[in-house]
């Protein structure tokens, strides 16, 4: 019951955090880039080539793989209930299998010998 609980806890924060994100707005503009290299416009040639702009979002990517990453291995260690994974254990040997059957014993009074019925067991 506690596991349920907590993963639909999880479930409910992860769609709430993705659905509250906020999304940024698609820009079809090029900034820092010259509209036409050959405009007909006077340019100094060591101006070079359009630049391209770098918004270094590697280190928020990256941050966001290994909050996955490691949000994956805490969830399924919750999931698991830390069990270690191995499956389940084995089975109990089954029983001995015994039945009855006449043996001869010998008597305690005399050398004389009798049958009796003996449990005999594998």
């Amino acid at each position: 019951m506690m596991k349920k609980t907590i993963l639909t806890v999880l479930l409910a924060a992860t769609v709430a955090g993705s659905v509250l994100a906020p999304a940024g707005f698609a820009q079809a503009q090029e900034y820092g880039r010259h509209r036409d290299w050959n405009d007909g416009r006077d340019r100094d040639w060591n101006d070079g080539p359009p630049r391209r702009h770098h918004h270094h979002n590697g280190g928020a990517i990256a941050g966001g793989v290994a909050a996955g990453l490691i949000g994956g291995l805490i969830g399924g260690a919750i999931a698991n209930g830390g069990s270690g994974g191995y499956g389940y254990a084995a089975p109990p040997p089954p029983p001995p299998r015994c039945w009855a059957e006449s043996r001869p014993v010998q008597n305690q009074y005399d050398d004389g010998w009798h049958y009796e019925r003996m449990r005999v067991c594998n």
